[in-house]
């Protein structure tokens, strides 16, 4: 196995025209795993932990190298709570955003907040940079729009940011724990109000009909509730698996979700 180590992002860039078929390496959190398993054997492997150009952090853009560490303390309240529930210390030290993003799991905890904000993924080549809208970006289950020579290099989010988000997920323990199924919701003081859903369907999910009935409602009562958690819990897709049913899960997503924004609601 071959390691490139570039000190910059042009150099990571050129490293990576010239050899498409390699590997990018940010914390390890997911490849390592799979290389001491055996699933996988990268002839070659560019190491991102050097790039300068990925830590930046700001209210607007958030670089694909910041690790969930960082992201613990940082401005976005959802992205914070998110952050603390990813793996254990050790694990949040080294993985990263933009590794999150690029492994496209259906249970990457960081999704359903870049769904809920309608985040673009920046994606920087030899060619240039572009911005792919997220429901554009994740494809499938593990799948994404990133062409061959691209990396992550940062998300963008909207200068519009809500006044209350809030995030949780359901596991089968209360630490180290993958998504049974996990939710973002957010509120602005007008009304609008949006919802994100993770680990009930290939991709992140928007509840769009249950964020057009509550964004009508400016005090919203039990009633409106209990309708917002049923009609979250029709516009998911889950699966069954070894983690949960799909019934389970469908449940589920109701209550995160009206738990969530009975939060929002209480600020």
């Amino acid at each position: 196995m071959e390691v490139i180590h570039p000190t910059d992002l042009d150099e990571a860039l050129a490293a990576l025209a010239a050899h498409p078929e390699a590997v990018l390496l940010a914390g390890g959190t997911d490849l390592m795993v799979e290389v001491n398993f055996d699933q996988i054997r990268p002839e070659k492997v560019i190491l991102l932990r050097r790039l300068a150009e990925l830590q930046d952090v700001s209210r607007q853009r958030i670089g694909a190298g910041v690790t969930f560490r960082r992201l613990e303390s940082g401005d976005h309240q959802a992205l914070a709570q998110l952050a603390r529930t990813i793996g254990s210390p050790q694990i949040r030290a080294a993985g990263t955003l933009g590794g999150n993003i690029g492994t496209a799991s259906p249970a990457g905890d960081a999704l359903p907040f870049l769904a809920g904000l309608d985040a673009e993924i920046e994606l920087s080549s030899k060619d240039g940079t572009r911005r792919v809208r997220w429901d554009r970006f994740f494809l499938g289950v593990k799948q994404t729009a990133l062409r061959p020579g691209e990396l992550i290099t940062a998300v963008i989010l909207p200068t519009d940011l809500p006044d209350c988000q809030e995030f949780a997920k359901i596991g089968q323990r209360s630490a180290m724990v993958i998504s049974i199924a996990s939710a973002c919701v957010f509120r602005w003081r007008d009304g609008r109000t949006r919802v994100a859903m993770g680990s009930v369907g290939p991709t992140p999910i928007r509840a769009r009909q249950a964020e057009e009935m509550m964004s009508a409602e400016s005090n919203p009562g039990p009633a409106a509730l209990q309708e917002f958690a049923r009609l979250v819990s029709e516009e998911v897709r889950p699966i069954s698996d070894h983690r949960g049913t799909a019934d389970y899960r469908r449940h589920a997503s109701g209550v995160l979700a009206r738990r969530l924004l009975e939060r929002c609601l209480a600020k």
